[in-house]
């Protein structure tokens, strides 16, 4: 496997996307411009669901992009090996233009061709009922029928209360058996490290009520996730996300400050793990212009300052640091 950055994973992503004919945009902000039900920007596709729903984007219908993500449903578990507050998000989307066929096709020819992962490592998912999409993977892609996993809804089929929803054809990368749980059995699916869902095609072709009625949408559209973390710790062949070139040098420098060594005391890794992640936070969130108040999204900033300092006093780091890092 070719060794590579997440920055050289970053762009030749974009890259390869724009090869296929999607124009290239910058993240929106970690601030929802047009969802007032939540705090933050969770997902790629997030800044761009009017556009699922038929409104026309200015820069065309095939369109890439990393977006910064915050998600803090997870909080209380940040501090283990494969949690984060702070992600990015890669994409790439179709606002009625290709679909099912091109999406799963670019995925596998992404992660095999351009990236170079070992295809037999490589399986992919498809929604209990999406026959569609199980074919392209057997028939045009070539995928052994027995290497393809149907999931029901809870796993491969994306939908968020009301709006725009549909199935999800997953992929999942084999880590081997030192990251498995050693139970027979142990496939994809499974709640160990060793099958990592790396890529998420979304296939938004129905519109939900939100009281569990679907229509089929005029616009057939794609949304696909990745996150950069994700792909990198696969490539870097790293043990967590914490790992990976971009994590690790800033996990490093919390230990510098600390004087202690990562991976020595596990209870002093949840607080290094921890304080890596909320700086990554903070710094974005002031970045977008949130500043630390009493509700809100400036009560999620205020909360992640003060667990990052919190943890930073139990590693014995005295006075300010967060702003060292």
């Amino acid at each position: 496997m070719k060794q590579l950055t997440s920055a050289q994973l970053r762009e030749m992503f974009l890259k390869f996307m724009e090869s296929k004919g999607c124009a290239r945009i910058q993240s929106a902000s970690v601030i929802p411009e047009n969802d007032p039900t939540v705090l933050f920007t969770t997902a790629g596709m997030h800044p761009l669901v009017p556009y699922l729903m038929g409104a026309k984007h200015p820069a065309g219908t095939r369109l890439t992009d990393v977006q910064k993500c915050i998600r803090t449903g997870d909080i209380d578990d940040v501090g283990d090996p494969s949690h984060l507050t702070f992600f990015e998000m890669l994409g790439n989307f179709s606002f009625g233009d290709y679909f099912k066929h091109e999406a799963i096709a670019w995925s596998w020819e992404f992660l095999t061709e351009v990236v170079g992962l070992d295809p037999d490592r490589l399986y992919p998912s498809v929604y209990l009922e999406d026959d569609e999409a199980f074919d392209i993977w057997n028939k045009e892609i070539g995928i052994p029928a027995d290497r393809i996993y149907r999931f029901g809804k809870e796993d491969n089929f994306w939908e968020h209360g009301a709006g725009p929803c549909g199935p999800c054809s997953e992929i999942y990368y084999d880590r081997g058996e030192k990251y498995g749980c050693g139970k027979p059995g142990c496939t994809v699916g499974c709640d160990c490290d060793r099958y990592m869902e790396i890529w998420n095609n979304v296939f938004t072709q129905f519109d939900n009520d939100g009281e569990g009625h679907y229509t089929e949408l005029e616009q057939k559209n794609i949304d696909t996730g990745m996150g950069l973390e994700r792909l990198a710790s696969v490539v870097q062949d790293v043990d967590s996300i914490f790992d990976v070139d971009t994590l690790c040098a800033l996990r490093n420098k919390v230990c510098e400050l600390a004087h202690t060594e990562y991976k020595k005391d596990e209870e002093k890794d949840v607080s290094i793990r921890l304080i890596t992640d909320h700086i990554r936070s903070a710094t974005f969130m002031i970045s977008d212009g949130i500043m630390p108040t009493n509700e809100g999204r400036g009560y999620v900033l205020r909360r992640l300052i003060r667990r990052a300092a919190r943890h930073g006093r139990l590693l014995g780091i005295q006075g300010p640091f967060l702003v060292d890092l």
